[in-house]
């Protein structure tokens, strides 16, 4: 067996992404060089295939997915694993967390100005969230943090991918020359103003 085929074959079969050095213990013959050199002729031959899918890195590892494309034939059958689709609620607890991290519920519940508890509890049940450890003071509150499953469900290799605090400020920014439509002034007398 080559290793592009021993790579492929360990990275079809499973179901996470695996770092270079998980997929070196599928056999004597590989280390972690010979695993990255059989990841790239393989990325090349269903690139050059035009295959439907693609070894993607994921966080430290890689695994074989459908290329995005194909998504809305995907769609239309039960069969086929969707990743969780998060609300408002817990996308905004979860940003809380990924850069506040490590974070008590007390924090986050200031932060977000409502109850945490239960968004808190899905985000572990998707293991998107997990317990890092315990806090310092009162009780000794708990502590959370964002998991390996969270790079992988953003498609990140690294925290250090979030954008950062200074280009969110640029995104959510309003753009100077947008007007906001201000309803009509009923009485007249100039009270209605511009923000």
């Amino acid at each position: 067996m080559s290793p592009e085929q021993i790579v492929e074959a360990t990275l079809f079969a499973s179901q996470t992404p695996l770092t270079a050095r998980e997929l070196a213990r599928a056999d004597e013959s590989l280390d972690v060089r010979r695993v990255r050199e059989a990841l790239d002729v393989l990325r090349g031959h269903y690139e050059d295939e035009g295959r439907a899918f693609q070894i993607y890195q994921l966080g430290d590892g890689f695994q074989i997915l459908t290329r995005p494309e194909f998504a809305p034939y995907l769609e239309r059958f039960d069969s086929v694993p969707r990743p969780p689709t998060l609300s408002r609620a817990a996308l905004e607890t979860l940003a809380i967390i990924a850069y506040r991290q490590p974070i008590g519920r007390i924090e986050l519940e200031e932060i977000r100005g409502v109850a945490s508890t239960s968004v808190l509890r899905t985000l572990q049940d998707w293991e998107l969230v997990e317990v890092t450890g315990r806090g310092e003071g009162l009780g000794r509150p708990l502590l959370y943090g964002t998991t390996p499953r969270f790079l992988d469900h953003f498609a990140l290799q690294s925290l250090a991918d979030l954008p950062t605090p200074d280009d969110l400020s640029i995104a959510l920014a309003r753009p100077e020359s947008a007007e906001v439509a201000l309803p009509a002034d009923p009485t007249g007398d100039g009270a209605a103003e511009r923000p």
